[in-house]
């Protein structure tokens, strides 16, 4: 019988559970205890909800309280000192390691596991501050993978011993299987999690501490046997990367040792093929192999080829990143195949962890009845895989035939909606030439008219888009929405709250100021909104971070603006003030991949009708008298193929629709950038490319690391280095902001750099807010002062 499974279901509850009792435990509303229990009983909901379901294995595990590599993190003792129970501030300069002392000259490390790892200790980490502690710097943070999720950068010292020092997986598996359930609980690899983490400190490799990072693994993995658990899965997504011979080699090795715990283990990959790394992991000493068969779906008669008699292979045969409904027959014609060479060694689950789905279709109420029928979320995903399961074991299962027959009625009802394809559309994208992709001017011109225009002083300050959401704004979208408010009360709150957001920015000094965005739901949803091609949902939420939960709206057909979305807003705030208010329009790049993205033509083709409608809203802010307007594209480095091969093509077209998006304006606008929590190194020629005036990057957790590229490069144009953390509730220190900037100015030139945060401000709360931005401002002029004192001199 072909064996059912999942990889990983969304943690945070089908009504953001979880981050309700997350942000009600930071604001001190419940206690720990009660968070605790929030966790107890969301998975006790999504374990119940897959063995309904028909799973014969449930994972466990994938319940994370902030993300599953900080999870990995404490469970082998790898938590920075300056984030452990009796922390203090000198500890954010001592020497940070795991289980060992925290001097700047320690060289013995205890293997003792560490007892100064507590939930709050987890917090600490990833936000900087927790109910108990001393606050204090957080963890880097950055992309998993390609996706847009985020995990907590792990960080490793030369000599560096680990031990197991956070038991959560294994209690939780143990509960699970005192429930009856088949549990499987699901770890990251210690090679993958050694490659998403950081050195601090030169003169090491971090694959060197693999010897030392195994006696963990090897506790953990005795524990989980103890539990009952006969499988383990273990995550090694970097085999589908082009990886240096010494991590392929070093795989062997470690599974060889990892082999003797008396638990089965499955090897999972996942987000693409295994391309050149195929033998290294079919031969690999474990009792299965996960495979992604959407992204890889061409690799799986090599693998069956490879894959020695023994072992079990899993198939990804359902989208675990996407929400369209999966067409059942075409899996089966592809599953068949090797159903009849594999028999009970078949397995099949999602293509990879089911996180980065929406919980639960059936909640929508509001989605066009045809759409719906198109989508399956986590849950109804979970019921494909069974489904595909059961029509493997038996083509005639009556419990398969109606999800079979909504497969096949959803396949057809897309393929002849009329609701996907505008004439005028692909028309107008028939008619793109380069030179709409080009600005009038080079940038060395360009810079000159904008200087005698906006008349900036040096190290120009500003933000980067949004400003806290309060209750007040929240109440009153709600109620707009909910039909409480008309739409001219709704235009003077909102209008009450922009005129609010400028005053505040003109009273703590900034130069360049922004509207503060109080209308906007979300970055990309907002945007969705007013656009033609996309639909949404009502509770299709999905975790981008921690307590930070998105709703990706759906691009489903050809996508046109009907109407101008932002100009209104942005005009009304620039009336208010002398000084250049921003434009903040969400990139073409963006759009595409924080939504959930048709699948039935090429993302090229998506992005530049994207584009063009986003094109269509800069002319209009610029003929509205708005000379700032930044264009955002956090994601365009999560888009880009894992695999090198692939990427020139990615970067030409993603390039090419920024550009489009951008280039119609005159010389003397304007056009800003912001991209954050991302590494530029291997893609800084495209960045350039991109030909923004302006853009702004994360430098704060990274401690700068960031900007490493733009130094290296001589990046043209101008750069603001975020100078502080908005994903932590303190209040940056001044010298520390002038650190950073100081850093940046060793290679670039003082009148290239602007003073901004990191991000958007919207999560924060305005005291913080403002005593941020006014030491900011106050960096800022340090630094014209010490440039003034240069001169002098």
């Amino acid at each position: 019988m072909t064996i059912t499974h999942n990889l990983g279901f969304p943690r945070i509850g089908a009504d953001r559970e979880l981050k309700k009792a997350l942000e009600a435990y930071w604001h001190g509303d419940i206690d720990q205890q009660a968070l605790l229990d929030t966790g107890r009983q969301l998975r006790r909901q999504h374990w119940l909800r897959q063995h309904q379901a028909g799973l014969d294995l449930i994972p466990t595990g994938d319940f994370a309280w902030y993300d599953q590599v900080l999870t990995l993190s404490a469970t082998v003792g790898n938590i920075p000192a300056r984030h452990r129970q009796g922390a203090t501030a000198a500890d954010s300069t001592a020497r940070d390691n795991c289980c060992g002392g925290t001097a700047p000259n320690v060289t013995e490390f205890s293997s003792e596991p560490c007892a100064d790892i507590d939930l709050d200790t987890l917090f600490r980490a990833a936000r900087g501050r927790a109910p108990t502690g001393q606050a204090t710097s957080a963890s880097e943070m950055t992309k998993w993978f390609d996706t847009n999720y985020h995990y907590l950068v792990p960080e490793f010292h030369a000599g560096q011993h680990f031990a197991l020092s956070w038991t959560q997986i294994i209690e939780e598996t143990r509960e699970a299987v005192a429930l009856g359930y088949q549990a499987k609980p699901v770890i990251i690899g210690p090679l993958t999690y050694l490659w998403l983490g950081k050195e601090k400190g030169a003169g090491f490799d971090r694959l060197d501490l693999l010897e030392n990072l195994l006696p963990a693994y090897e506790q953990l993995l005795d524990a989980l046997a103890q539990t009952g658990a006969q499988w383990v899965q273990i995550d090694e997504p970097i085999l589908v990367l082009d990886l240096p011979d010494r991590w392929r080699q070093a795989f062997e090795g470690v599974y060889h040792r990892l082999q003797h715990s008396g638990i089965k283990t499955l090897l999972a990959t996942y987000f693409g093929a295994l391309g050149d790394n195929l033998s290294t992991a079919v031969n690999l000493p474990v009792a299965g192999l996960h495979v992604d068969g959407v992204r890889g779906s061409a690799q799986l008669l090599h693998v069956v080829d490879r894959l020695p008699g023994h072992k079990v292979l899993s198939v990804g045969a359902i989208n675990g990143r996407n929400i369209w409904r999966n067409d059942l027959d075409a899996s089966l014609a592809q599953l068949r195949p090797l159903h009849e060479r594999l028999g009970e060694r078949l397995w099949v689950a999602p293509s990879c962890s089911l996180l980065h789905s929406p919980v639960d279709l059936e909640r929508e109420q509001k989605l066009p009845s045809d759409i719906k029928h198109w989508l399956a979320f986590a849950t109804q995903k979970v019921g494909e895989v069974v489904a595909l399961g059961r029509l493997l074991n038996d083509p005639q299962d009556a419990q398969a035939q109606q999800p079979l027959a909504q497969s096949r009625a959803a396949v057809v009802g897309r393929r002849e909606s009329a609701r996907i394809h505008n004439p005028e559309v692909k028309a107008r994208c028939e008619r793109i030439t380069p030179t709409l992709a080009q600005r009038q001017s080079p940038f060395s011109e360009r810079i000159r008219q904008q200087q005698a225009l906006l008349q900036l002083p040096l190290y120009p300050t500003t933000t980067i888009g949004s400003f806290p959401q309060t209750p007040a704004i929240r109440q009153a979208r709600r109620g707009f929405k909910q039909g409480q408010l008309n739409e001219a009360e709704y235009t003077q709150r909102m209008r009450q709250e922009i005129a609010d957001a400028i005053a505040r920015q003109e009273r703590i000094g900034l130069d360049v100021l922004v509207h503060g965005e109080a209308e906007r739901n979300d970055m990309v949803e907002y945007f969705g909104e007013q656009l033609d091609g996309y639909a949404f949902t009502q509770y299709g939420w999905v975790q981008s971070y921690g307590s930070r939960c998105v709703k990706p709206p759906i691009i489903f057909g050809d996508v046109s603006r009907p109407k101008a979305m932002t100009v209104n807003w942005t005009r009304y705030a620039q009336s208010l003030t002398k000084k250049p208010v921003k434009g903040m329009l969400t990139g073409p790049i963006t759009m595409l991949f924080w939504s959930f993205v048709r699948d039935d033509q090429p993302l090229a083709d998506t992005a530049n009708q994207i584009a063009l409608a986003l094109r269509d809203e800069v002319l209009d802010l610029e003929a509205a008298g708005i000379k700032v307007i930044q264009i955002d594209e956090p994601a365009i480095r999560e888009g880009l193929p894992l695999r090198e091969q692939e990427r020139a093509h990615y970067l030409d077209w993603a390039v090419n629709a920024f550009r489009l998006s951008a280039a119609g304006v005159q010389d003397e606008t304007q056009i800003h950038t912001h991209m954050c929590y991302s590494e530029f190194n291997d893609i800084i020629e495209a960045i350039a490319q991109l030909d923004a005036d302006v853009i702004t990057i994360e430098t704060s957790r990274s401690q700068g690391d960031l900007l490493e590229a733009f130094e290296s490069f001589k990046y043209p144009n101008h750069i603001g280095p975020g100078v502080y953390d908005i994903h932590s509730p303190n209040v940056p220190e001044v010298d520390a902001m002038v650190s950073i900037m100081a850093r940046a100015a060793r290679e670039l030139p003082a009148e290239h750099l602007w003073v901004n945060p990191d991000c958007g401000l919207k999560t924060r709360q305005w005291p913080e807010t403002e005593a941020a931005l006014v030491n900011m401002v106050k960096a800022a002029q340090t630094l014209r002062e010490r440039v003034t004192e240069g001169v002098a001199g």
